[in-house]
């Protein structure tokens, strides 16, 4: 059973061996898909039974050790504060306060507590986790606190996002996928929708949501969500990208949604042969030494997760995440610490010192 509106995680989850393969190169699951009104499974898709289970903590054995050291906050020559990045979050509002407390972004109140700092979160805010509303509802006051302050916090926007705004406003709509008939409602409950968020889910959080950049630069790092090169298809220019998914947006037509849902789902294009290449090609356009991304939870980029001998999650050990990953011949920091799985949801100072 996926984990869907109202349910809890999935018990039963796929092996390493399913999610090397992305979502949209495999084949449907027979009898799955007519369950969620879907044909086939169109491309893009991530379901969290078979590429994002949940998977239980193992031991101190089990653990990814990733160290992480940062430069001193000290001005960056150019009078700007401290530049943190936050990863995919997923409703899980207790671990990020944490997080953000643990660097002395907030204080105990959950006020921001970091004068003129500067924090961007990477996206998926909403989805898998208990309380994606209150997630959306403390970055929003963190960003006017932030301002009030000197600093600033900002967010990218998610696959996630764009799969909630599609749920709300185009519901049971049928898009054209590629691969079938496909809604944004399903899907999104396909991949993780909780009932709640979407009860709670209000007009100013949808605009907020909508006006999300896709891509950003910060010093010599270019931000993003998904470890996808798809953001080249949108524009030359971050200003390009920016404004041209705005434009979908507000166009408000669900094929143009769905499409823009479905490549910014893509993920593993730093990973593997090639990956180095297509890194260099994002920064070639828009700027930065390195790109710092969410969406594929490092578990699954390091290969240590999962038992191929086994298909049953339940009472299997899954790593811990300590820290980001760097790859792609050191161009490439992945921010997903798999928070919803077995992971960690990370706050980290850029840039790192490794």
């Amino acid at each position: 059973m996926t984990q869907g509106a109202g349910q809890g995680p999935a018990v039963r989850t796929a092996t390493l061996r399913d999610f090397r393969v992305p979502p949209y190169a495999q084949a449907p699951i027979p009898g799955q898909a007519g369950a969620y009104g879907i044909d086939e499974e169109p491309e893009g898709y991530t379901p969290t039974r078979r590429d994002l289970p949940v998977i239980g903590r193992g031991g101190p054995g089990d653990t990814v050790q990733v160290t992480v050291q940062t430069e001193p906050p000290a001005a960056n020559g150019e009078g700007l504060g401290p530049l943190f990045v936050v990863g995919d979050v997923h409703g899980y509002l207790d671990q990020l306060t944490a997080a953000l407390a643990e660097q002395g972004l907030i204080d105990a109140e959950g006020q921001w507590a970091a004068g003129d700092a500067r924090l961007w979160f990477l996206g998926d805010f909403t989805d898998r986790g208990p309380d994606g509303i209150g997630v959306i509802d403390l970055v929003m006051r963190l960003s006017a606190q932030a301002a009030a302050a000197g600093g600033y916090c900002k967010a990218l926007m998610g696959n996630h996002e764009l799969l909630i705004i599609g749920a709300r406003r185009f519901g049971d709509t049928p898009v054209n996928s590629g691969a079938g008939t496909a809604t944004f409602q399903a899907a999104w409950l396909l991949n993780g929708g909780q009932k709640s968020d979407m009860d709670r889910l209000q007009d100013v959080h949808l605009q907020w949501m909508s006006r999300l950049d896709a891509v950003a630069l910060e010093d010599s790092h270019l931000l993003t969500h998904s470890d996808t090169t798809a953001y080249l298809d949108y524009g030359s220019t971050i200003e390009d990208v920016n404004d041209t998914i705005h434009a979908i947006l507000t166009r408000n037509d669900a094929d143009e949604c769905w499409d823009v849902f479905r490549k910014l789902t893509k993920r593993f294009a730093f990973r593997d042969e090639g990956g180095s290449q297509a890194v260099r090609d994002l920064l070639e356009a828009y700027g930065g030494e390195r790109i710092v991304h969410g969406h594929s939870p490092i578990p699954y980029l390091l290969g240590q997760v999962g038992n191929e001998s086994s298909e049953d999650g339940d009472g299997g050990s899954g790593p811990l995440v300590e820290g980001p990953h760097v790859y792609a011949d050191g161009l490439a920091i992945a921010m997903d610490g798999g928070v919803t799985m077995a992971g960690k949801l990370l706050v980290v100072q850029l840039p790192l010192r490794d």
